[in-house]
């Protein structure tokens, strides 16, 4: 099979085309025909070697949706998700023609969903659920304040605003007309609005039940001034810094509680529960599948990464059954 590999860390440069021995199934596994992949910032940084976790010669990628191909009978032919914070990593991963997981990790892609949508949702999705449903428990009629709409920031909106729960966006600036994030958010604060979290008291008097920053870093100062007292600050990212600081008592007179996600100890298994509970709101149109802005085969690997790198506002999807782009 063809597959993407790298065997040392550096720039996309260091990917190269491959062809490695076809996977075979076993009683606890089974075998994928990968339609789809998308390139997820945590696969650029893997191939960088900012993942401590990953052993070498190695295929990355963390997110798929394919077709099994040799396993349980009851599963040959069907349509499955998937994603995980150890395929890519520590076990070869969906950037090739073929993927084994477990067979405990199989589960239907929701049939809303085309291949390139349903492989664009895993990450960004089961990071939002686990952050303010798994970590936070967000309930109906509480406010999540959301910092960063972004992929993950624009998941935990839809996921909460069909929970109930109102919805607070906060953004360097607007998102563009169309975005899903807008269907599920009732205000976005800017930094036109000046201070956020005195934008945010003024919408209701008081701070937010949850606050998920998916942002981390420099916004942290900001994020841990934002919960109504007994709020919960939900962080998942230290995009740009390490090293916060904050004002510990202010932290225990408002009865805060911080909690901290990693999406990356979710095995296939692991995630393929939370995908499990997300399937029903992609079923039901609750939930929007994110823009996919780029298909591109295999033998452009290294320029699909590249695109992620330098940043993009939709999707960037690998499809390993192409063996050069579709016509314009």
């Amino acid at each position: 099979m063809r597959a993407i590999l790298f065997d040392r860390f550096g720039a996309p440069d260091v990917l190269r085309l491959a062809d490695l021995p076809e996977p075979v199934s076993t009683p606890d596994t089974a075998v994928v025909s990968v339609r789809a992949a998308s390139i997820n910032p945590s696969d650029v940084k893997n191939v960088q070697g900012r993942m401590h976790q990953t052993t070498l010669p190695r295929v990355p990628g963390r997110d798929y949706s394919g077709v099994v191909t040799a396993g349980p009978a009851e599963w040959i032919g069907a349509e499955v998700w998937g994603s995980g914070g150890d395929v890519g990593f520590t076990r070869d991963g969906s950037h090739a023609e073929m993927l084994t997981v477990p067979v405990a990790s199989l589960r239907r892609k929701p049939r809303r969903l085309g291949h390139d949508e349903a492989a664009s949702i895993g990450v960004n999705f089961i990071a939002a659920w686990a952050g303010i449903v798994t970590a936070a428990r967000l309930q109906a009629g509480e406010t999540l304040a959301v910092i960063g709409l972004g992929g993950v920031g624009g998941a935990a909106a839809q996921i909460a605003s069909r929970l109930g729960a109102r919805v607070v966006g906060i953004a360097r600036e607007r998102p563009p007309a169309g975005a899903p994030v807008l269907a599920a958010v009732e205000t976005v604060i800017t930094a036109a609005d000046g201070d956020a979290v005195a934008a945010l008291e003024r919408l209701g008097g008081r701070g937010a039940d949850v606050v998920f920053d998916t942002v981390g870093g420099s916004m942290f100062e900001t994020a841990v001034r934002m919960p109504a007292i007994g709020g919960r600050l939900v962080e998942i990212s230290a995009t740009d810094r390490r090293q916060v600081s904050f004002d510990l008592a202010d932290f225990y007179h408002n009865e805060s509680r911080l909690f901290g996600v990693d999406t990356l100890k979710l095995d296939l298994t692991g995630s393929a529960r939370l995908l499990e509970e997300l399937a029903p709101g992609f079923e039901d149109g609750s939930y929007r599948p994110p823009l996919v802005e780029a298909r591109l085969g295999l033998d452009r690997a290294q320029e699909a990464y590249r695109m992620v790198a330098a940043g993009t506002r939709g999707r960037i999807v690998l499809c390993p059954q192409e063996t050069k782009p579709p016509p314009a």
